[in-house]
């Protein structure tokens, strides 16, 4: 890594049903690369919520930010209008345009017959069957991968996919995405779509929907190459 990339931080987004631990085998490598690494929780609340949480660890870290959102959390980093992030990287993430909720984009395309069926409870929160793990979420995991997933999931409030995006922050900053070419949770060619779009530098991969747990190095290279090109072109 280029000295220059020395006190960027990266900040690493959780997507739904997940918390801070599905980077965990993409914190190491990059802190590895001299890079400054924080996990944003995020409430899974309300978008706006999500995007104030992210916000806050922005403000909080020193340095140039590049911001990477799994999933859902494209939407909160598409959120984030601060002049300290010079990138964003998208994995297999959901990234709404100015008006559109997480839903419009989640559902545009054609639902893969292994994905869950998924729905608010009671109290409005959607969780994720046993089932959605094993074959939708992260489906080329292990099975003690699948299990610990399962248990440490956190349930998204339906007030997150009706929210309108504001003015995304992909359209003014540079963006990479990830395009997981085996996820059954967004459709692939719904990723294309939405990086299309953005003109987004597109890395495609064969993998599935959490390729930050079960294809961690596709992830770390993305990730380093914003961060490379990013510092030589802010220098």
């Amino acid at each position: 890594m280029d000295s220059r990339a020395k006190g960027v931080t990266v900040v690493l987004v959780h997507g739904a049903w997940a918390d801070g631990s599905s980077w965990s085998k993409v914190i190491v490598p990059l802190q590895n690369a001299g890079l400054n690494v924080v996990c944003a929780p995020i409430p899974l609340t309300r978008l706006n919520d999500d995007i104030e949480a992210v916000a806050s660890i922005v403000d909080r870290v020193p340095g140039s930010v590049v911001l990477v959102g799994h999933a859902y959390a494209g939407a909160v980093i598409g959120g984030i209008g601060s002049e300290k992030v010079k990138a964003l990287v998208f994995i297999a993430a959901l990234a709404p345009d100015r008006g559109e909720t997480v839903a419009d984009v989640f559902y545009r395309g054609n639902r893969h017959p292994d994905a869950p069926e998924i729905g608010p409870d009671e109290r409005g929160y959607i969780w994720m069957p046993a089932s959605g793990f094993d074959n939708a979420f992260a489906q080329n995991a292990t099975a003690e991968e699948k299990a610990v997933s399962a248990a440490v999931q956190r349930p998204i409030s339906v007030e997150c996919i009706k929210q309108a995006a504001g003015e995304p922050a992909w359209k003014s900053t540079r963006s990479w995405y990830l395009v997981a070419g085996e996820d059954r949770m967004i459709n692939p060619e719904t990723q294309r779509f939405m990086a299309e779009r953005m003109h987004a530098s597109v890395r495609s991969h064969s993998v599935d929907h959490t390729p930050s747990l079960t294809a961690p190095q596709a992830v770390i290279d993305i990730v380093l190459e914003a961060v490379a090109e990013t510092t030589a072109s802010s220098n």
